[in-house]
C-alpha cells in the first residue's frame, strides 16, 4: 500500500505543470462562458472590461515572448558549434527534408477535404465590414522574395524588431493604375522579431565556432552557459502557464459577440479545419512517428501535454518553443545537443496545421463566392499555402496575413479574409498545437536516424564538446565548465543521461 502511495505521489510529482496547465484550458472556456452570462452594465462586455480579464494572460505572454530571442540565439549557436560540421549538416538536412515532407502532406489532406466536403458550396457569402482586417497590397512573388531576403538581414539588431516588407504604391503619372504588378516597388520596415533571419545567422555562426572549436573554446562554452541559464529561467515562467493560459482563453471568449451565431454560420468549414488539422496531427504525423521510430506515439504525445497545453492557451509555437525544449528533453529523452538545434528551425518554417488551414480557407472562400476552381489554380494553392506557412511568423493569427498572399493566387480579394475572421481565433489554437506536435515529432525522428552519429561522437563528460576539441593546456581547470548540467537543462540527476538517451 505505501509503495502504490509512493508511485501514485511520484505520478503526480512528474505530471502536476501538464495537469494543471489543462486545467487552467478548461477553467478558462469555463470562466469565460460564465462571465458572459453577467455582462457589465450592458449586453456584452466592453473593451476595457476584457482588457482586465486579459491583462494577467498578457503579462504571461509578453515574457514568455521576451525569452524568444536570447533562446533562439544561445540554444542554436550552443547545439550547432558542439557539433561536428559534417553530423550539423546530416541533422539539419534531415529536420528541413521532414518539415517539408509533412507540410506538403497537411496540404494535400486540406484540399482533398475542402474539395470533397464543400464547405462552402451551398452557401451566400454574407457581406462582413472589413474595417478590422488590414492587409496592404502584395503579390506571391514579392511576398516569396521577402522570405528570402529577410533569410539575410543587412542589421542583426534591426532584426529582433522589425523585418523587411516589399511594399506597392500606384505609379504617380497613373494614380488610378488597377494592373498591381505595375505599381512603384518600395520597402519598408514592420514591427516584428525577424525569427527566419536571427536563425541564419545564428547557425552560422554555429558553424563557424564549431569549425575554430580548438581556438574558441571558451566563446562555445559561453554559449552554452547562457543557454542553460536561459532555460532556468523559462523553467521558472513556465510554471505560471496555468493562470496565464486560464485568462488568455476566457478574455477570447469574451471578444466575441455571438458564439451561437458564428458557429452556426461556420460551423461546416470550422469542422473540416479542425478536423484535418487534428487528424493530420494525431493521426499521419503519429503513424509516421511510428513507422520512423518503431516507438508508442501516444506515450511521446502525452509526455508533450505541458507544451500542447500551453501551444492552444498562447496560440504561439513561439511563444511555446522553451516548454517544447523542455518536454522534449526532461520526457522523451531526446538529446539537447538535437532539440536545440531542431526545434528553432522547425518553429520557423514547419507550419503543418497553418498550411492546411491557408488551404481550406482560400477555396473555401472561393466556394462562397461561387468561384470555380481548376486543377491549375488548386495546384497554385498548394504551392502557395505552403511558401506562404514557411513565412508565418509563430505567433498569434499570424496566418490571417499570409492568407491574403494565398487568395491573390486565386483572384479574391484580401477583405474576404474577414469571412472567416470570426472563428480564426479558435482555428488558431488547434493549428498552433499541431504546429508545436508537428515539431517535437519532428525533432525525435531526427534524433532517432542521428543517435549512432551523435553516440560515436566521444564528448567531454556526455556533452556539448566533441572528442577533437582539445581544452589549451595553459586554460584555468576552473573554467572549464561541464556542459552535461548544462545540456540538461539544470537537472543534477543526469548521471546516468547517456544510457537514458
Amino acid at each position: 500500500m505505501k509503495m502504490q502511495l509512493k508511485s501514485v505521489w511520484g505520478f503526480v510529482r512528474r505530471n502536476l505543470l501538464t495537469t494543471l496547465t489543462i486545467l487552467g484550458v478548461v477553467v478558462g472556456i469555463a470562466l469565460g462562458l460564465g462571465l458572459r452570462a453577467v455582462p457589465d452594465e450592458g449586453d456584452t462586455w466592453s473593451q476595457r472590461d476584457v482588457a482586465y480579464i486579459n491583462y494577467v494572460g498578457d503579462l504571461f505572454l509578453r515574457t514568455l515572448k521576451a525569452l524568444i530571442l536570447p533562446l533562439i540565439v544561445s540554444s542554436l549557436i550552443a547545439a550547432v558549434g558542439s557539433l561536428d560540421l559534417s553530423l550539423s549538416k546530416k541533422i539539419g538536412g534531415r529536420a528541413v527534408l521532414y518539415y517539408l515532407a509533412t507540410t506538403v502532406l497537411a496540404v494535400i489532406l486540406g484540399i482533398v477535404l475542402v474539395v470533397t466536403i464543400k464547405p462552402g458550396s451551398d452557401r451566400e457569402g454574407d457581406e462582413v465590414e472589413s474595417d478590422d482586417v488590414q492587409s496592404r497590397n502584395v503579390t506571391t512573388v514579392d511576398t516569396l522574395l521577402d522570405l528570402v531576403r529577410n533569410m539575410f538581414p543587412p542589421n542583426l539588431v534591426q532584426a529582433c524588431t522589425q523585418q523587411y516588407q516589399t511594399v506597392l504604391k500606384p505609379p504617380a503619372a497613373n494614380p488610378d493604375e488597377s494592373d498591381i504588378y505595375r505599381w512603384t516597388i518600395t520597402g519598408a520596415y514592420a514591427d516584428g522579431m525577424n525569427i527566419l533571419g536571427l536563425v541564419v545567422a545564428s547557425i552560422v555562426f554555429g558553424v563557424a565556432l564549431g569549425a575554430t572549436k580548438r581556438e574558441n573554446a571558451l566563446v562555445l562554452q559561453f554559449f552554452q552557459q547562457l543557454s542553460h541559464i536561459v532555460m532556468k529561467v523559462t523553467g521558472w515562467v513556465i510554471w505560471l502557464s496555468p493562470v496565464g493560459v486560464t485568462f488568455l482563453i476566457a478574455s477570447k471568449i469574451l471578444e466575441i459577440e455571438d458564439l451561437g451565431d458564428m458557429f452556426g454560420k461556420l460551423g461546416l468549414y470550422f469542422a473540416v479545419v479542425a478536423g484535418g488539422i487534428l487528424f493530420h496531427g494525431f493521426v499521419v504525423l503519429s503513424l509516421l512517428f511510428f513507422l520512423f521510430t518503431r516507438n508508442n506515439p501516444f506515450r511521446f504525445i502525452a509526455n508533450m501535454g505541458q507544451a500542447l497545453a500551453t501551444a492552444f492557451g498562447t496560440s504561439s509555437s513561439s511563444a511555446s518553443l522553451p516548454v517544447t525544449m523542455q518536454c522534449l528533453e526532461e520526457k522523451n529523452h531526446i538529446d539537447p545537443r538535437v532539440s536545440r538545434f531542431v526545434l528553432p528551425i522547425g518553429a520557423t518554417i514547419n507550419m503543418d496545421g497553418t498550411a492546411l488551414y491557408e488551404a481550406v480557407a482560400a477555396i473555401f472562400i472561393a466556394q462562397l463566392r461561387g468561384l470555380s476552381l481548376s486543377f491549375g489554380n488548386v495546384l497554385a494553392i498548394s504551392i502557395t499555402a505552403t511558401a506562404a506557412s514557411i513565412g508565418a511568423a509563430g505567433i498569434p493569427q499570424a496566418g490571417l496575413v499570409t492568407l491574403v498572399m494565398v487568395l491573390d493566387t486565386v483572384g479574391l480579394p484580401a477583405e474576404d479574409v474577414s469571412l472567416i475572421i470570426a472563428v480564426d481565433w479558435l482555428l488558431d489554437r488547434f493549428r498552433t498545437l499541431v504546429n508545436v506536435l508537428g515539431d517535437s515529432f519532428g525533432a525525435a525522428i531526427v534524433y532517432h536516424y542521428s543517435k549512432a552519429e551523435l553516440d560515436s561522437t566521444k564528448n567531454v563528460e556526455g556533452a556539448g564538446l566533441t572528442a577533437a576539441t582539445q581544452i589549451p593546456q595553459e586554460t584555468d581547470p576552473e573554467l572549464v565548465f561541464h556542459t552535461d548540467t548544462i545540456l540538461a537543462n539544470g537537472d543534477e540527476r543526469i548521471t546516468d543521461k547517456n544510457s537514458r538517451l
